[in-house]
């Protein structure tokens, strides 16, 4: 007997929504429907029987809210500035909903609307914020008591060759988003805001020198779940060495930040895109452990691979097996099915040995004590 597919929604056609696709087709145990508004970009998905693509304006609120009624979950894979509308309209029709959006409003309208949902509603389930928060969560609940916990993670080019040391593997929207919008943060146990590009520091892995800096976004939820139980933490952009200078005197010095159309415009004209990357995680906690004061790390590096035939990116993979490994745990009634799910409610050992998940044990892990 054949088993029924799960009906999903997953709404963005761009390069993390079409990974998304790939990876829940080859599962084979989802119904998809794809929606977007460009034809021209639906053009680029072959047929497939578990696939039904539909062209539609997202900001149709009412129209979308007829698309998704019968889905199990809809998955938003679009530019932060949708997650209202896609979010709204998935409570509407009643049926969970999972984004990737790393914008803090965006996330508190979720957070609000999930107080009046009979359905699941789960932002952030990407790389950061998502999979870094499950990752700090289950280091830190080994602590007797928590001092600092510093965060970081960056998707990187393998082989830089510009000044900025940097090539486009996300969102430039994103991108943008996160180095001009204030950065949540825990200090002296308070949750706090602090400017982003600030709080430059420097880290070395695997011989190779890397720059933090403060982004906004990437901590999620944890902030809150942590505030008082924590003195300091920070979430912070990995990059290499100097590109944080270049894009403060770009943001701030050329006003930029204030047209951010215009430099997104000399982004995607000037900074090439690149399939070569390679996703850094890098979570630092220190605390007391038996009395004693101790400090434990952890460290991947994730690469791409090829999925039914197509070459992914190290940031394409990670993010979409995240939210591909938190819808699969929410269908298996392994997470709550109801109200507001933050990424740090889920065990790190139930996610990694998720089928997706495992896209994270790929790459050996450096952990360790001092």
């Amino acid at each position: 007997m054949t088993q029924t597919k799960t009906p999903i929604a997953i709404i963005g056609a761009g390069k993390i929504g079409e990974t998304i696709v790939d990876l829940l087709l080859d599962s084979d145990d989802y119904q998809v429907t794809l929606i977007d508004a460009s034809t021209e970009i639906l053009a680029h998905f072959a047929p497939h029987p578990a696939l039904t693509i539909i062209q539609q304006d997202v900001k149709d609120a009412s129209a979308l809210e007829k698309t998704l009624a019968g889905h199990f979950a809809v998955l938003s894979s679009t530019p932060f500035f949708l997650t209202r509308t896609i979010a709204q309209s998935a409570f509407n029709a009643g049926c969970h909903y999972l984004d990737l959006t790393e914008d803090v409003d965006s996330t508190n309208f979720v957070r609000e609307l999930a107080t009046k949902a009979t359905s699941a509603f789960i932002p952030q389930c990407g790389l950061a914020p998502g999979f870094i928060s499950i990752v700090t969560q289950d280091i830190a609940k080994h602590f007797d008591k928590l001092d600092a916990i510093r965060m970081s993670v960056g998707a990187l080019p393998q082989f830089p060759s510009n000044s900025l040391n940097y090539n486009l593997t996300w969102s430039t929207d994103g991108v943008i988003n996160e180095y001009c919008e204030p950065c949540v943060c825990v200090e002296d146990g308070k949750i706090t805001e602090v400017p982003a590009l600030e709080n430059l520091q420097h880290f070395s892995l695997d011989g190779i020198k890397y720059e933090t800096f403060n982004t906004s976004g990437g901590i999620g939820s944890l902030a809150e779940s942590l505030a008082g139980k924590v003195n300091s933490m920070s979430y912070q952009t990995i990059r290499y060495p100097g590109h944080r200078d270049i894009m403060k005197t770009l943001l701030h010095d050329l006003r930029l930040k204030d047209r951010r159309d215009v430099l997104k415009d000399v982004l995607e004209t000037a900074i090439p895109a690149t399939l070569q990357d390679v996703v850094l995680i890098f979570v630092t906690v220190s605390g007391k452990k038996d009395g004693r004061l101790t400090q434990q790390t952890y460290a991947n590096k994730v690469y791409g691979k090829t999925i039914r035939g197509v070459e992914r990116t190290a940031i394409q993979i990670t993010t979409a097996s995240s939210i591909c490994a938190v819808l699969d745990l929410l269908r298996d009634k392994q997470i709550p099915d109801q109200g507001f799910i933050m990424q740090e409610d889920i065990a790190l050992d139930l996610f990694l040995s998720n089928r997706f998940g495992r896209a994270y044990a790929m790459a050996p892990k450096h952990t360790g004590s001092n």
